[in-house]
């Protein structure tokens, strides 16, 4: 689009995706690697050591991130029921400095040096294997974001996935995406969000990292932050809940303090 400039800097990442394809995009932007203009790597240089794998957990399906069917410039999309048996090969990109500090698709913040992932029909959250394969290389994502709506791409990366990956130069590459089956997890997109009272913060199988979490949190908020047992895939883990909160509006304000300070917490039914 030479010579028209918009600005979507106060804009979430999804927002813009369905106002421009990316290919219509990159058609104008100087950096050939990434799809969007004025996109790019952090200065900083990242290894493929200093990536960690997303860790699965029975996060719950909410609403937010979740619409469906949805239009991007006229082309309908349907999110899937379940990531059950999900598994698809396609080219990969990935998206970077650009959208640090943003909203993703589910309202939790973007940053480029987590292990994430935008995909179109996938629901939010999915936890997915992608595999490079050009060279066999793996990480283990946490899809949060809608995206990319460029026809030949089925997934869009963080750098740092892509790094993970080795093609953070290239900017694109062959992958095998394989959703990770997690039992337990609770599907609430048909469930009007007044229902929910709780915040979760995580499920780990180690009793003591839970109360660790536990302990750090109470120190912030004024609510009740529980531990307890719940059983995934013959596995036990022990969930870490915020709540029950007076209201939605309370609930809101709770989850963006805890997310203003770095923890991802999803919303939840008692």
């Amino acid at each position: 689009m030479p010579g028209n400039t918009i600005c979507f800097r106060n804009y979430p990442r999804w927002v813009i995706s369905v106002s421009l394809l990316l290919g219509l995009v990159a058609c104008s932007g100087s950096d050939p690697k990434v799809a969007w203009e004025g996109d790019g790597a952090p200065v900083a240089t990242l290894s493929p050591d200093d990536v960690v794998d997303a860790v699965p957990r029975p996060d719950p399906i909410l609403r937010a991130g979740n619409s469906s069917p949805y239009a991007v410039n006229g082309v309908e999309y349907r999110v899937l029921p379940s990531a059950e048996g999900y598994a698809e090969e396609g080219i990969a990109s990935w998206y970077g400095t650009k959208f640090h500090g943003n909203k993703t698709a589910n309202g939790e913040i973007y940053d480029i040096y987590l292990a994430t992932a935008a995909h179109r029909s996938l629901p939010i959250p999915t936890y997915a294997r992608v595999t490079n394969l050009d060279n066999g290389r793996d990480i283990v994502v946490r899809i949060n974001d809608r995206g990319p709506f460029h026809p030949e791409r089925l997934i869009d990366l963080s750098y740092a996935a892509a790094v993970k990956l080795g093609f953070e130069d290239k900017g694109t590459a062959p992958v095998r995406v394989a959703a990770i089956n997690l039992a337990g997890i609770d599907d609430h997109r048909g469930t009007a969000s007044g229902s929910y009272r709780y915040l979760q913060l995580g499920a780990f199988s180690s009793v003591q990292a839970a109360n660790s979490l536990r302990d750090e949190v109470n120190a912030l908020v004024t609510q009740p932050v529980s531990v307890s047992p719940v059983d995934v895939a013959g596995q036990r883990l022990h969930r870490v809940r915020v709540g029950p909160v007076a209201n939605g509006e309370q609930l809101e304000q709770l989850r963006h303090m805890l997310m203003t300070r770095g923890f991802t917490p999803g919303v939840a039914l008692p």
